[in-house]
């Protein structure tokens, strides 16, 4: 069997299991078999974040802090490996969908290519600058040299993670998501014990204090690098190392013009966050539980969003390999479907804390006025929920389809052109304070809401061109 022609895509169990056939059989089914595993990982990626600021905050609130930084400019240096791993899983999507598997390995190897030119290029310039970039970040002289140590260390693990995200696209985008979560589930148990035996020493390892804590991130990834390299090697995966190892110029520019609105939308959407944090500061007195409300009603609210976010992934999945299999009314009907469960989903899980909403906020809060300011934004954000399903699901299904610059502009206009400028009308220019920050968040997920669904029922990103 050669690389070249179509092949059908259940050819290579791994452990008994054989991938389903995305483009048939029963639709539920389908969104199921996507969904739990992304789901899975995600719980995995929070578990690690909360081990990490556990840790630290063990350690010493300036050692949280650092990290609570350092994490942040990682997340910017890896927003170039998410717009790869987006722009490889569309064109993946569809050449699985096709029966094309030699092309899917071609894009795969293409993707890890750039990938690696890119991690290289990042990693020598964060080694090199590493002072100058936590200085121009703007972190306080105290944990300036703590900043420094977190992010020399992190540049380090750069590498194996562009390695894992792209190969973890290339594996969801092909149905076999039972990869990428035994790959994550290892990284994770590699990070989590990683923080508590090398920042306090459990034997046999040094106490290394808050070393520790990022040299287990970067040992984690290590271990998921090598065990995507083995799963790479099983039968079906390894046409990616068989084929020539030379630059296919063509098939690079259209991973990075599917993939650069994604770029952009983060750092558009981070920019705008910095913006509303900005917008609560001018609230005076009650500026400081303001922000405090916000930054802990985001991390309440990230627990909700995880089914989304799971869910917007298959639906990216199963867009790419329907259409890449010639049937985009399947692919429409599964997109509405997924989106239709991910509103239930999500308005069933909103309820309890819409309902318990002071209870819910005590989690975090630590003062009466604190906590009752998130309760407040609780109640008001829960109505959003159903919202942001639809939106969120949606636009995985179009961005799947290659239409990501459709995602790209509905989001930048919802955050700037509707969220920012009721911000601040609502807040400061009428003096309703946090609350109408609160609502025109709310405002703005309803218009992403439907500005998705109008883009998502006229059709248009069915006919994405993704090679």
């Amino acid at each position: 069997m050669t690389d070249t022609g179509k092949q059908p895509y259940g050819e290579d169990p791994i452990g008994g299991h054989r991938p389903p056939e995305l483009t048939q059989g029963s639709l539920w089914k389908n969104i199921w078999h996507l969904s739990w595993p992304t789901f899975l990982i995600m719980v995995f990626n929070f578990l690690v974040g909360l081990a990490d600021l556990y840790v630290a905050g063990c350690i010493g609130a300036d050692i949280q802090a650092a990290i609570g930084f350092v994490t942040q400019l990682f997340f910017i240096v890896v927003i170039v490996a998410n717009a790869i791993g987006i722009g490889t899983s569309a064109m993946v999507s569809r050449a699985v969908g096709a029966s094309d598997i030699g092309r899917a390995a071609e894009i795969g190897r293409q993707s890890l290519i750039f990938g690696a030119a890119v991690a290289v290029g990042i990693t020598a310039v964060t080694i090199l600058c590493c002072g100058r970039i936590v200085a121009l970040a703007g972190m306080p002289g105290p944990i300036q040299a703590v900043a420094e140590d977190f992010l020399r260390i992190f540049a380090f693990a750069l590498g194996p993670n562009y390695f894992l995200i792209i190969v973890n696209a290339v594996f969801r985008a092909a149905g076999d998501v039972r990869k990428p979560l035994l790959t994550m589930f290892f990284v994770s148990l590699v990070n989590i014990t990683g923080d508590f035996a090398l920042a306090f020493g459990i034997p046999p390892f040094p106490a290394m204090g808050y070393r520790g804590i990022a040299c287990s991130t970067a040992s984690s990834f290590a271990v998921g690098m090598l065990i995507s390299l083995a799963l790479l090697a099983s039968r079906r995966w390894r046409r990616v190392f068989a084929g020539p190892w030379r630059v296919n110029i063509p098939t690079i520019a259209r991973i990075v013009d599917i993939g650069w609105p994604s770029a952009f939308l983060q750092v558009a959407w981070q920019a705008g966050t910095i913006v509303l944090y900005s917008i609560l500061s001018r609230l005076g007195e009650g500026t400081v539980t303001a922000l405090a409300a916000l930054t802990n009603g985001l991390r309440i609210e990230a627990i909700i969003y995880l089914p989304a976010f799971a869910l917007n992934m298959a639906a990216s999945v199963l867009a790419g390999q329907n259409l890449g299999g010639g049937n985009p009314r399947r692919a429409e009907a599964l997109g509405w479907k997924t989106a239709g469960a991910g509103m239930v989903l999500l308005s069933v899980l909103a309820l309890p804390v819409f309902i318990w909403a002071e209870r819910f906020a005590s989690i975090l809060a630590r003062t009466p006025e604190v906590l009752a300011e998130t309760a407040n934004y609780l109640r008001i954000m829960m109505v959003s929920e159903p919202f942001l399903a639809v939106g969120t699901i949606l636009s995985g299904a179009v961005s799947g389809a290659g239409d990501t610059r459709a995602t790209m502009w509905i989001i930048v206009a919802c955050m700037w052109g509707i969220r920012l400028p009721l911000a601040y009308l609502l807040a400061v220019a009428l003096g309703y304070g946090p609350t109408g920050v609160w609502v025109a968040m709310v405002v703005s997920m309803i218009g992403y809401s439907i500005l998705m669904s109008l883009r998502f029922h006229g059709g248009r990103w069915t006919h994405a061109r993704v090679d």
